[in-house]
């Protein structure tokens, strides 16, 4: 078959098919050979050989003008090109030119619409003309020269849902299996206050590939959307916000109004969250969509408050915990923030009217204060010195402990020591566990009420526990003299009056951790306060026996340590929060009338009665109190639960628990929990702990814990730090401007600031491409090969834009092969029982039965990145750089005789298509369903065919039709067709030259003959011959050894000047040679031996070998081309 594709009038699809040429590298083995190098011009080595401009060639490759510059002894070998079949100059200038007169616009707006391909050719903004709700019309729509997400992902959404593709009926869902014909899977809830980061991003595109994919296998298929209260976030934001607009704090308005505030908040602005996991494209049932205080959800909450209490596992009590005083609220862990201090520190105190020592107003941390106890009755005035990073507190004091071992205090032992501002008797106590005597003084001052490790110390001594701190951070009636003070402006006046006493000695610099607020940025105070708890023992030691006895999967397996870990390390929870805006406690305090009684004193806690409403509490109260009704007071907790508990309960909330529903009984328990590792205990622990304590059943049956995504530098995403990134800014694209002016927001130094910036600027000098959802999804699956952290570079999410380019450009090309085709139902069947299968249809049948074993094994098993490779790998690899290049010539040739190689062409390419847009479809939803409604034949497949590529059927390999045998002769015609590109680069060889092969094979002569036609096709060959007489070989030949069963050789008499070359070699070797000389000498110098490192030694040996070598081929070649040059002459 001719090469008439090169001036066919479909070459201008062509130009745009691709964004890059197709790479076929060559390994070093292939190519440097001793024959090969031989015969190579100097500046071309065979390792490096690049072929011309628009062929398919390895990574190093040369431009037109890189190869004419070269070839006229001009300029030097470059860095790598990206060639393209239509290089796209002309747009790439008229684009540079709209770029600036739509600058101002696009900076304004926020948008970056200056792209590659991210407009019309007109520039004009895209608008969907699809009534919402209704299918995309793509019959009197032509399709886009090029690649625009926003059009491609236009519509879909809204026809999905509206056609009710995402639901699942419960009856139906009843009669399946749950881990064979059924799946379901909660979302993890993300905060209502907020909008989604590229952390969300990577756990939607990973739970909707799943989802999508169970889907397309025929499953029963649930995804529940759903959203959290985030209880102190929300009523954070909202405090602020009517701080801002009315300057009304939270008690101006009272609980009440200030609670419908909140939900007037959540209402207007809390839907951000589901515009954007529709942007996504997760498949979501909306019809099911909960929020963790829904009147479903609430019910769910009560009733687990009083079946754990019922059970005696709630309970209320005096302990310590964390304290924010800027919220006035007990927090969780999981809501503290962490900073080290390196030493001495000043830091702005938000809660407090400022140091007036520092000319900022800030207050001094990371420092180590001592100070002397005077001991009791001393007649020699003898004092124990103590240390702490927190002076403050040293008004709660209750005793100083010091090893019972230690000589030094012996003889204090059972003393007291005087307190010198209240006079109170502070005992010497002793205490090995918590004293190292090697330490300091090795006496610790102990405030069992306001530090964790001297809390433990109390209890274990009976100590007096006393709070000197008040809900907001004053110093309480406690503190003598410091009354009233805010806790940092005591801490300088403790230290003025020990100095003024006498007792002050001294203070040096401490490294130290502090602990902060992660929703109001306040530094933490451990606590004791009364609060409600959970006992965990008996629910966590089911929890991890259930991982140890394998009924529950966690995946990656080594996050199994941190599970135990916690688990085995239970304490009981703190359920209670000291917030208006959460689930109030179902728990009233009951009096009588005229009673004076404190509700917060533990000998009264039998009077707390917890209840599913105030009607039933009531009647508790007056079996407790045993008195009429109308003398009963009952008040209700004011506080609420914290956040945890009703995400605790989210996976059976949202079916309807505590009522046995239809949907209940069809959907729970689920299939899997799919979130951060971060939360691994504290929501998916609590999962499960609830899940079996509650319902008797685990949740789900598998937990897959996805890498925490940070920034390309390894840091955390956060938006004090600048470096949060919307998903959205990223589908939509957005300017260097915008982001610039995130990061001046942030809480960043100065210099980090600038840093960051100039880091920006260079990543994004036209700020973040438009990308679309397919391009973040696939980018972000990518990732998910890696361990516990993803550094994510945008850039190189931004690179999987280019691979959808190229999914619709090479569709688009592929369109024009099969636009006369008629596909059929049977058609694979048909077309593998045809007998008119080339070994090239074959080939691209093989590789793609086995992506759709490779994609579905992967999902099987939660490896996405090795799915999302893997079927890139068949489209890039397999279908563009190899099938659909071998049949252009195939499907061009419209001939009669030619018509069954041209059907079998056809229909290969059709499956192919058709079969890996759907193997793709759960990883990018919206182009794979654009591209597959494209295909001709839809609507004409019979009754077995879908509306909606969503809903077809998932891609199954059959293995009779793989066909490893096919597969490797394919390697060898793609082994010698690299040769041959490599040989025609090393020559300079131009595309309009075709070149004559001759092929050498030991073994397989038959399957080289049969593939003949393909090497022609891709090695721009006029002929090939193989196997032919020693003495029909021509004697002017370049040669590529491909292997110990191959050889190439390329007939170039008149295609090559040799004296040019060999002056080329020349010059060549007179800059080669002083290097290997001058290396030579420094390696006999004296002392080279002895002084040189082991490494050096090495690496100059290496180089040395590397030299040598390179002076040997030139040297071969040189006399390689004077020969062929004698051999022309004659």
């Amino acid at each position: 078959m001719t090469d008439t594709w090169k001036s066919d009038e479909n070459h201008a699809a062509m130009v745009a098919y691709l964004s890059t040429a197709p790479t076929e590298a060559r390994t070093e083995t292939e190519t440097d050979t001793p024959a090969a190098a031989a015969a190579a011009p100097a500046d071309a080595t065979p390792a490096d050989a690049s072929s011309d401009a628009t062929s398919d060639a390895n990574p190093k490759k040369l431009s037109k003008n890189q190869l004419k510059k070269l070839a006229k002894g001009k300029g030097k070998k470059q860095k790598k090109e990206k060639p393209q079949w239509g290089d796209g100059s002309k747009k790439k200038k008229e684009k540079a030119e709209k770029k600036k007169k739509n600058d101002a616009s696009n900076s304004a707006s926020g948008t970056n619409n200056n792209n590659n391909d991210n407009n019309n050719d007109n520039n004009v903004p895209f608008v969907n003309t699809t009534p919402k709700g209704h299918k995309k019309d793509l019959s009197s729509t032509p399709m886009a020269d090029a690649y625009h997400p926003v059009s491609v992902e236009s519509a879909w959404q809204d026809w999905w849902e509206q056609q009710g593709y995402y639901t699942c009926n419960a009856q139906d869902a009843m009669g399946k299996l749950p881990n064979e014909d059924k799946f379901v899977m909660v979302i993890p809830p993300p905060n209502v206050t907020g909008s989604l980061h590229l952390g969300h991003a990577l756990t939607a595109a990973v739970e909707d590939t799943l989802t999508r994919w169970h889907r397309m296998c025929g499953h029963a298929t649930l995804y529940v959307p759903g959203t959290d209260h985030a209880g102190i976030a929300t009523q954070s934001v909202v405090e602020k916000m009517l701080m801002k607009e009315q300057n009304l704090n939270r008690h101006d308005l009272g609980r009440e109004k200030f609670v419908e505030k909140v939900w007037e908040w959540k209402n207007e602005y809390g839907n951000r969250i589901t515009k954007q996991l529709r942007c996504l494209g997760s498949s979501v049932d909306w019809s099911r969509e909960r929020f963790t205080m829904d009147e479903k959800c609430s019910r769910a909450v009560v009733e687990a408050f009083n079946q754990l209490h019922e059970k005696g596992l709630l309970y209320r009590d005096l302990r310590l915990g964390n304290w924010s005083c800027a919220l006035k609220s007990a927090i969780s862990d999981i809501e503290v923030d962490y900073i080290d201090l390196e030493g001495r520190t000043f830091l702005e105190v938000k809660t407090h009217k400022g140091n007036p020592k520092d000319k900022l107003g800030r207050y001094e941390f990371g420092t180590l204060t001592s100070f002397s106890y005077p001991v009791e009755n001393s007649e020699s005035g003898e004092t124990i010195t103590v240390a702490t990073t927190r002076l403050e507190t040293m008004l709660g004091d209750t005793a100083v402990a010091v090893h019972p071992e230690d000589d030094r205090y012996k003889h204090l032992h059972g003393k007291f020591l005087i307190h010198p501002f209240n006079g109170r008797r502070i005992p010497i106590i002793t205490d090995a566990e918590l004293v190292d005597m090697s330490f300091g003084t090795g006496a610790v001052k102990i405030t069992p009420a306001h530090d964790p490790n001297d809390y433990e110390c109390g209890k274990r001594h009976n100590l007096d526990f006393i709070t000197v701190l008040s809900p907001d951070g004053a110093i309480n009636f406690n503190g003598s003299q410091f009354e009233g003070m805010m806790r940092y402006d005591a801490r300088i006046a403790v230290e003025e009056a020990l100095k003024e006493k006498g007792l002050y000695v001294g203070k040096e610099p401490n490294k130290m951790r502090l602990g902060l607020c992660s929703r109001s940025g306040d530094i933490l105070e451990p606590m004791i306060t009364p609060q409600w708890y959970v006992n965990c023992d008996g629910m966590a030691k089911r929890a991890g026996d259930a991982v140890r006895n394998g009924e529950l999967k966690i995946l990656p397996e080594d996050h199994e340590k941190t599970w135990f870990y916690w688990l085995d390390n239970i304490r009981d929870w703190c359920v209670s929060r000291q917030l208006w805006w959460g689930h109030q406690i179902p728990a009233w305090f009951a009096s009588k009338k005229g009673e004076a009684i404190d509700k917060n004193d533990m000998a009264n806690n039998s009077r707390w009665i917890v209840a599913r409403n105030e009607d039933e509490a009531m009647e508790k109260a007056l079996t407790i109190l045993g008195c009429p009704k109308e003398e009963v007071v009952i008040e209700r907790d004011e506080d609420v639960l914290d956040t945890w508990f009703s995400s605790g309960l989210f996976p059976f909330s949202v079916f309807g628990w505590p009522d046995n529903t239809d949907d209940m009984k069809a959907f729970y328990p689920t299939s899997i929990l799919e979130t951060g590792l971060d939360i691994l205990f504290f929501w998916v622990a609590r999962m499960v702990m609830m899940g079996l304590q509650l319902t008797d059943q685990l949740p789900f049956h598998t937990v897959y814990l996805h890498a925490m995504v940070r920034d390309k530098e390894g840091r955390k995403m956060s938006k004090s730090l600048g470096n949060v990134i919307d998903p959205l800014e990223v589908i939509n694209g957005c300017t260097l401007e915008h982001l610039l002016k995130k990061l001046e927001g942030g809480n960043l130094p100065a210099k980090e600031v600038e840093k960051s910036k100039k880091d920006q600027a260079a990543d994004f000098p036209d700020g973040i491409p438009e990308c679309g959802s397919d391009a973040l999804r696939f980018g972000l699956l990518a990732y998910t090969v890696q361990g516990r952290d993803v550094n994510l570079d945008i850039k190189r999410v931004v690179g999987y834009r280019n691979f959808c380019n190229k999914l619709w450009n090479a569709t688009r090309f592929a369109l024009q092969f099969v636009s006369d085709f008629k596909p059929t139902s049977t058609l694979l069947d048909d077309l593998m029982a045809s007998g008119k299968m080339a070994i090239r249809d074959k080939f691209i049948i093989s590789r793609l039965m086995n992506a759709c074993d490779s994609v579905n094994s992967y999902l099987t098993e939660y490896k996405f990145g090795d799915a999302q490779q893997a079927s890139y790998s068949f489209w890039i690899d397999d279908l563009c750089d190899v099938y659909l290049e071998l049949i252009k010539p195939v499907v061009y040739d419209t001939s009669e005789e030619n018509a069954d190689a041209r059907w079998a062409a056809q229909a290969s390419l059709w499956i192919s298509l058709e079969t890996g847009l759907r193997l793709l479809h759960p990883m990018i939803p919206f182009v794979s369903e654009e591209l597959w409604q494209r295909l001709p034949g839809r609507g004409t497949l019979g009754e077995g065919e879908t509306e909606s590529i969503m809903i077809a059927s998932y891609p199954q390999c059959n293995e009779s039709y793989k066909n490893s045998e096919i597969e490797a002769s394919m390697e060898t015609t793609m082994k010698i067709i690299r040769a041959c590109r490599s040989l025609r680069a090393s020559y300079q060889i131009t595309n309009k030259v075709l070149t004559k092969f001759y092929i050498k094979v030991n073994d397989g002569e038959d399957v080289v003959k049969a593939q003949c036609d393909d090497i022609k096709t891709l090695g721009k060959a006029s002929a090939v011959e193989v196997n032919v007489d020693e003495d029909s070989l021509p004697k002017e030949v370049g040669i590529d050894v491909v292997d110990d069963q191959t050889t190439v050789l390329m007939d170039i008499k008149g295609l090559v000047d040799y004296g040019v070359e060999i002056k080329k070699l020349e010059k060549n070797l007179k800059k080669t040679m002083p290097a290997l000389q001058n290396l030579e000498k420094k390696m006999k110098a004296a002392g080279y031996e002895e002084k040189a490192s082991a490494d050096l030694k090495a690496q100059n040996a290496e180089k040395l070998t590397g030299l040598q070598k390179k002076v040997a081929d030139i040297n071969e070649a040189i006399e390689n081309f004077k020969k062929l040059a004698e051999l022309e002459k004659n």
